[in-house]
């Protein structure tokens, strides 16, 4: 299968009500991720990596930061047919709002049927992983499937938790349980796993077009793929099967990377899946040059630590540095910056997530919180210790214990 032959659609409209307040201002696939990155940029990165690149980004709410970040960050060559376009509700059906994932696509078919794709890719852009996107088409083709989806293992006493997958001997799927109450079937071979799904999808153009064609006119229909199409397309006999996401190799892939995927949906597993890179051997490895990670590439000169005869003591312990940051003096220990970050003298942070263009006084104490774009902390702050007045002052407090002072908040 040629590349050309391949368009990538990503769905990025998303409101991430659980991820809030850091979708306050910005879609979930905008919000910042491992210092310089945004979630965005790790499904791109995926199909740049493996080989595909005419990408199609669908937007919708709060999309601005996401648009801009996209033109800046991920120019391919037009003059070869490469390109990763950011496409807006455009309401070209009925005048809506896309009213679900099926329907976003529906609304957009023009992307499909303006060239001779043979395959079509839609892929969630909220998730923290990577994959070889062509070993599973590679899978699907082999499979003559109309549909596959790609499925992540799991513990089988986490099923209830989870869109839960059966298949049969061959992989092809017999059914779909949305968050199973009964135990569920478990992967041939091995009791101890279930399947559950990743929201990432491949398919023959033409069955595609047929099941949205045919969702659009059922007003019942919540025009999802979970709920609708592929409960549809398996009611009608179509060839669906599962692409097991443990099996995907890159290159420079290490043995603790195998099956990484994060659903990073609320504020405690983004806030995780960012202190799991900071592991000496983390599940996602952000340095390889095999599979690199590209991003919008800043202007901002390196970081700079301060250590000097004025008791100023910048040092930085199991920590992500991004450019432009300025540690004049204060400890961070595990803690992940995103650019121009400023940690004064006699500061303490631990287990702390802090975003672009924070700047923190002396004598501030923070543990296990997240600080949004452009706060300033003034000095003496206490942030992560008492959760009641940290609710008191207007901060977000998850059910994790994880304290989110919101973009722009004035600190007094």
């Amino acid at each position: 299968m040629f590349s050309e032959h391949v368009l990538a659609m990503i769905l990025a409209g998303g409101q991430g009500k659980r991820l809030f307040p850091l979708t306050r201002d910005r879609a979930k696939p905008a919000v910042p991720f491992g210092g310089r990155y945004r979630i965005i940029d790790f499904v791109l990165n995926n199909f740049v990596n493996s080989g595909f690149y005419k990408i199609k980004v669908l937007t919708q709410y709060k999309s601005d930061s996401l648009n801009k970040h996209i033109s800046r960050g991920w120019n391919l060559s037009s003059s070869v047919g490469q390109y990763v376009d950011c496409v807006p509700a455009q309401m070209r059906t009925d005048g809506n709002w896309y009213k679900g994932t099926a329907d976003a696509i529906y609304q957009n078919l023009n992307q499909i049927l303006d060239d001779n794709f043979k395959i079509v890719c839609v892929f969630g852009g909220d998730h923290i992983y990577k994959m070889n996107v062509r070993q599973m088409i590679d899978y699907h083709i082999e499979k003559c499937a109309d549909l596959t989806i790609s499925a992540i293992p799991i513990p089988i006493e986490l099923a209830s938790e989870y869109g839960i997958m059966e298949v049969d001997d061959n992989w092809r799927l017999i059914n779909f349980v949305e968050k199973p109450k009964h135990t569920p079937k478990h992967i041939p071979g091995d009791p101890t796993k279930c399947l559950a799904s990743m929201g990432n999808y491949i398919f023959k153009p033409e069955k595609l077009i047929g099941e949205l064609e045919t969702d659009a006119l059922d007003n019942a229909s919540a025009h999802d793929f979970g709920k609708n199409i592929i409960p549809n397309m398996l009611k009608g006999g179509k060839a669906i099967y599962i692409y097991d996401f443990a099996s995907n190799t890159y290159p420079g892939m290490s043995d603790s990377e195998r099956g990484y995927w994060r659903d990073v949906g609320n504020v405690d597993s983004y806030w995780q899946a960012n202190m799991d890179l900071l592991e000496y051997s983390p599940e996602l490895n952000l340095y390889s040059r095999d599979w690199p990670l590209r991003t919008f590439n800043y202007n901002y000169p390196p970081a700079k630590f301060i250590w000097d005869e004025d008791k100023r003591v910048g040092m930085a312990k199991n920590s992500l540095v991004s450019e432009g940051c300025i540690i004049s003096g204060g400890t961070l220990s595990r803690c992940v910056l995103s650019p121009k970050v400023k940690i004064n003298s006699f500061s303490n942070i631990s287990n702390s997530i802090l975003l672009e263009n924070v700047n923190v006084g002396r004598h501030v104490h923070i543990n296990r919180a997240i600080i949004d774009k452009n706060v300033i902390i003034p000095p003496y702050t206490e942030i992560g210790f008492n959760q009641e007045e940290d609710i008191k002052r207007g901060f977000y407090v998850s059910q994790g214990g994880i304290t989110v002072v919101p973009k722009d908040a004035i600190l007094n």
